[in-house]
């Protein structure tokens, strides 16, 4: 039977996990139409999502109760299990017909994992990470990575549009989970580039701003760079992506890896340096806290 497409005022979506990126993610799926339900453990951060007409749930399983999507994107491999499979879970809430799609960067077997559980009961699922950080979120200009059957994907397309601005499909369940590691590869050494290019301009007695003018441009530039550089030299390390959730990424990563018998040696070194940002007290700080780390290893002192 053929997947009905999501239709702005018809289509009830549910919305789990509405923390630095999820609340804007809701509310520019809310801002096409889509009437939402939210749960969220910290419930303070329901509030911007109610006062636009969300309904606030107690539980995963009363979201799902009163959808018919559900997204959720939420902290670690942990909670996507308790928030999907759990006894107040979004799949026990789920009549057939339901389709699950989870946001959150994962475990690509569990997303799979998932996708069996749901079929099993008749209800759709997908795994869909996303990529672009705090600014991609507010400005609805997301990467979505997508793994799961074609016309699933098809009927929820309508929502990721209102999302992300680059939404493709990568293949079969888990597909998406794998994409976003390739990603977190790529980010992994290029933060460590930027911050230690910046650090070397510091040293050299550069002007930072200057510097940045300069090589934010060419062959250097990079995401990183444009959207992480400028907050760097404000000294502002306030989370767009936590550290915390990068090294768990990192970590599903170099398991990921070990399973194919694939050396990673770079995303090893990365994720020991990661540790450290850690170990100093900057895990929920925003990735390009990697700077504070370095800058403490070299003895500087700001």
């Amino acid at each position: 039977m053929a997947i009905p497409v999501a239709q702005p005022g018809t289509t009830r979506i549910g919305w789990i996990g509405t923390g630095v990126m999820g609340r804007w993610m809701c509310q520019h799926a809310m801002s096409k139409g889509f009437s939402a339900t939210v749960y969220n453990r910290s419930k303070d951060k329901l509030q911007p999502l109610v006062d636009l007409g969300a309904k606030p749930a107690a539980t995963p399983k009363q979201v799902a109760e009163n959808s018919d999507v559900v997204f959720a994107i939420v902290g670690f491999p942990k909670d996507v299990r308790e928030v999907f499979l759990g006894a107040d879970g979004a799949l026990a809430g789920s009549k057939p017909g339901t389709v699950l799609v989870d946001m959150t960067t994962s475990d690509p077997s569990l997303a799979q994992e998932i996708h069996a559980a749901a079929k099993a009961k008749g209800v759709h699922a997908l795994d869909a990470p996303v990529s672009g950080g705090d600014v991609g979120a507010k400005n609805a200009a997301l990467s979505i990575m997508i793994g799961g059957e074609p016309d699933v994907v098809a009927a929820v397309q309508p929502i990721f549009e209102a999302m992300g601005k680059t939404i493709v499909h990568q293949g079969a369940p888990g597909a998406g989970q794998h994409t976003k590691m390739v990603n977190q590869i790529l980010i992994s050494s290029n933060m460590i580039a930027v911050c230690e290019g910046l650090l070397y301009g510091h040293k050299a007695g550069l002007d930072l701003e200057t510097v940045f003018k300069s090589v934010s441009v060419g062959a250097a530039g990079s995401k990183a760079l444009e959207v992480l550089g400028p907050r760097m030299l404000a000294r502002n390390f306030e989370p767009g992506f936590y550290v915390e959730h990068f090294i768990k990424d990192m970590g599903i990563a170099l398991a990921e890896a070990e399973k194919m018998n694939l050396s990673l040696p770079g995303l090893a070194l990365a994720k020991q340096l990661y540790e450290a940002v850690r170990a100093q007290g900057y895990g929920r700080k925003g990735t390009h806290a990697l700077l504070l780390a370095l800058e403490h290893l070299n003895g500087i002192k700001r």
